[in-house]
């Protein structure tokens, strides 16, 4: 496997860790068999971190797509690489200020981290200028 495909189930690992901390610190309160109820997630740092773990989710496939499509039409793979790893970082930079409250760097993040996913989307298109 390559790293940018270990980055894509890093992403996968990144949204599902977003909430399950919230869920096992609060587990007296949390009820199985309602897993949506909104009033576990009165809390704001809870629902701070819903809002994190939905936007990973939300995130993931076009993420995931990017990295295959590139990788399928062999554009270079240290480039893809690289472009993944630093996707992930700005990803766990994003939750980090999700869930601290910090909504103007939040939405500086998750637009650098969209030019990062275009990027890699668009790596097929611009491969024959790239060494």
């Amino acid at each position: 496997m390559t790293i940018a495909e270990w980055c894509v189930f890093g992403a996968l690992l990144l949204y599902l860790l977003t909430i399950a901390p919230v869920k096992w610190i609060r587990f007296r309160r949390f009820d199985n068999s309602r897993p949506r109820d909104p009033g576990f997630y009165e809390d704001p740092i809870a629902g701070r971190a819903l809002g994190a773990h939905l936007n990973g989710i939300e995130t993931f496939p076009f993420f995931a797509v990017a990295v295959l499509l590139a990788e399928f039409r062999q554009c270079p793979q240290r480039l893809i690489d690289e472009l993944a790893v630093l996707f992930l970082i700005v990803r766990i930079a994003y939750v980090f200020t999700y869930i601290g409250n910090r909504p103007t760097l939040r939405s500086i993040l998750w637009n650098i981290g969209f030019v990062i996913n275009t990027a890699i989307f668009f790596l097929p298109a611009i491969r024959r200028f790239l060494p």
